[in-house]
């Protein structure tokens, strides 16, 4: 079965390391992908919380995964984030077709795209970082708490949720937190000129124009692999937002041998799976 062949992805805060992240299924997802460029906009590896006693395999088969891709030729941008923050004492190394960055520019069919993590915008933690890994440590027990709970609703065929999803789109603080932070990058990205400003840091998947006196942009943010699982991509001169929980041909993909069986294959395997 043949990858999907995509100009440029972005990817972040997959918080390799600890609990909430989702490695198996962004590696499933990197097997079905076959980009020209990866970047990956901060928080891939989660330094903050890194803990030996708890890197499970798939976590590192996503780094190996990662490398092999750049091995192949696909061109992979780090960039960091607040997460990996030690990494940019690195910044503007470069090894093979691995490149570690702070932020970047990439020029797409004639418009310019600014991507950058978003952390700088964070005033907990330019200020008073202890308190942002003090708040990271509380999201990782918040994750474990959460995975207990869709535990328990499943065992009662109910809906599992997100409880970090929920908390922040209830509380008005984080709300207008994340509506600030959309505003103030567009506005900077307006003033610079670029066409395209992208994020992550938030966790909040988007693609909207934002406009003001002196233009417009269009805002993206790739949102993250622990709550919702989704990438922003590029092809055909134009951004899609894309969502694992809305991809039916991704499951495919979860090893690499069975990357070039065809559509008829797969789906008779499937078949032979499924009860009469």
């Amino acid at each position: 079965m043949k990858k999907r062949k995509i100009e440029v992805v972005v990817i972040s805060d997959v918080h390799l390391g600890t609990f909430g992240c989702h490695a198996k299924q962004l590696l499933t997802y990197l097997n079905s992908i076959d980009p020209e460029t990866l970047v990956l906009n901060g928080d891939i590896i989660d330094i903050w919380q890194f803990n030996k006693r708890y890197f499970p395999s798939s976590h590192l088969q996503v780094i190996k995964k990662i490398t092999g891709m750049a091995a192949k030729g696909t061109k992979v941008i780090y960039l960091t984030g607040n997460h990996d923050d030690m990494l940019r004492k690195f910044s503007d190394v470069t090894i093979g077709n691995i490149s570690i960055l702070d932020k970047v520019v990439l020029n797409l069919d004639g418009k310019r795209a600014w991507i950058f993590h978003g952390d700088v915008f964070d005033v907990s933690i330019q200020n008073a970082k202890w308190l942002a890994k003090l708040g990271g440590y509380g999201y990782d027990l918040l994750i474990l708490i959460n995975r207990f709970m869709n535990w328990c609703l499943a065992l009662f065929g109910r809906e599992k949720f997100s409880l970090a999803k929920r908390l922040k789109n209830g509380v008005k603080r984080a709300v207008k937190y994340i509506d600030d932070f959309e505003e103030v990058s567009s506005d900077l990205a307006i003033a610079k000129g670029y066409d395209y400003v992208i994020c992550g840091h938030i966790h909040q998947p988007q693609i909207t124009t934002k406009e003001n006196k002196e233009g417009e942009t269009q805002y993206l943010n790739s949102g993250d692999w622990v709550e919702n699982l989704t990438a922003l991509e590029y092809k055909f001169k134009r951004w899609k937002l894309y969502h694992y929980s809305q991809d039916k041909l991704v499951p495919f993909y979860t090893d690499e041998v069975i990357k070039d069986a065809s559509i008829d294959e797969l789906m008779s395997a499937k078949k032979l799976k499924d009860p009469a």
